[in-house]
């Protein structure tokens, strides 16, 4: 188990009048143990759960087929494995909490995951319990990193920006989308990740679409290239987007991209703690309304176990309600990504890049590329500097 991220829950937990937190989604289960059951997130049923009292004990709950895997890595701390086809794992829960004397216990539970079916179960099994929510002291907890998380983030945004980067540097007209996937997939995983999430191609006349995958068009001289990935390791990630061209830029791309430069330096001198995520957006808003381009309703947000997390650089739900604020933090770490989808051009454009705060400002965590100006694909073939820009 990790010592400091129990030692966190073990202070919410005085906070907030609770004896235990469970952790039962993947998210919060990697946060605990510094690892991904790998099955969990593909399969709900395969309950994994960590179990963190108030006076600091700690435990594991998990399924049979990822018993090895859990010893493996937590050979130490006491586990209770249920069987995945004659349990009933909340049964199997429920006596084990007992067990650990939280029969009539306040016991936070991230409620955003564990089925209702499921969760009733458990309850009817330990009618003197008393279960509360704790996803949002959860996510509170996991908005300010550790030196080790931060390390880890890091590690991750260079690899996203350097497989992104290299990537760009090898195809050229006549290479398609699925070229770039395949090279950046290599490259993903060579560089070190785990895996990836959400990987983004989008060219050409696709480049106003935000989320897509890649295709069979094939590149040609002119297009404007959007590249993004996010890479993992033990459930963290990292997300890097970067703009590209083939050949020549189309009119007004290069005067649109140095706007969102200038953006991007901009947050970066604003993001401090004590700053305002609503005023750092409404900055971003007025600037990018220089040049009559679209708003988006944020322009970053935290990152970590979850591709999106608290606080948002934006006017969102997610903060409360619409309107409200969030403050920036120490050590909170923040993706974000100037951007305009559609440009009204033919083509979209955005530099998203990972950004940790220091004590005094922020340091930027994807700076493999040089993205002041556009990226030219094909520098590699061409003699250029696979990190410089033409």
């Amino acid at each position: 188990m990790r010592a400091e991220i129990v030692t966190k829950q073990v202070k919410a937990m005085a906070e907030h009048g609770l004896d235990a937190i469970i952790c039962s989604s993947p998210e919060n289960f990697a946060y605990t143990t510094g690892f991904v059951v790998p099955s969990q997130p593909l399969i709900r049923h395969r309950h994994a759960m960590t179990i963190v009292t108030a006076d600091g004990r700690a435990a594991v709950f998990g399924v049979d087929m990822e018993a090895s895997t859990i010893k493996r890595r937590l050979p130490d701390v006491p586990t209770r494995i249920w069987a995945e086809f004659s349990d009933d794992p909340m049964l199997v829960l429920a006596d084990q909490l007992s067990g650990l004397g939280l029969g009539d216990a306040r016991i936070g539970l991230d409620m955003d995951y564990l089925p209702a079916g499921d969760f009733a179960r458990l309850a009817a099994a330990m009618p003197g319990a008393r279960f509360e929510h704790a996803e949002r002291i959860l996510a509170r907890l996991r908005q300010i990193k550790t030196l080790e998380e931060i390390a880890l983030l890091s590690k991750l945004s260079r690899i996203a920006d350097q497989a992104i980067t290299d990537t760009l540097a090898i195809v050229d007209a006549g290479d398609s989308e699925m070229d770039i996937a395949s090279h950046l997939t290599r490259h993903i995983y060579s560089l070190g990740a785990d895996h990836f999430k959400l990987l983004i191609v989008a060219t050409g006349e696709r480049s106003v679409l935000p989320n897509v995958g890649p295709s069979d068009r094939i590149l040609k001289n002119g297009d404007v290239c959007r590249v993004e990935i996010f890479s993992v390791i033990n459930g963290y990630h990292a997300g890097v987007c970067r703009t590209a061209v083939v050949g020549e830029a189309p009119p007004k791309a290069n005067d649109i991209w140095a706007h969102l430069v200038e953006c991007k330096y901009e947050i970066m001198a604003k993001v401090k703690p004590g700053a305002s995520c609503r005023d750092i957006y409404d900055a971003f808003i007025a600037k990018l309304s220089k040049l009559n381009l679209p708003p988006i309703s944020f322009v970053g947000h935290g990152i970590g176990l979850h591709l999106h997390e608290d606080p948002y650089l934006g006017v969102t739900p997610m903060l409360g309600k619409p309107g409200t604020d969030a403050i920036i933090e120490e050590n909170m770490v923040l993706g974000f990504e100037p951007l305009c989808y559609d440009t009204g051009l033919g083509f979209g454009m955005q530099n998203k890049d990972m950004l940790a705060v220091t004590s005094t400002g922020s340091k930027l965590l994807s700076d493999y590329a040089d993205t002041d100006k556009l990226i030219v694909c094909g520098s590699a073939k061409h003699g250029g500097d696979v990190k410089a820009v033409a």
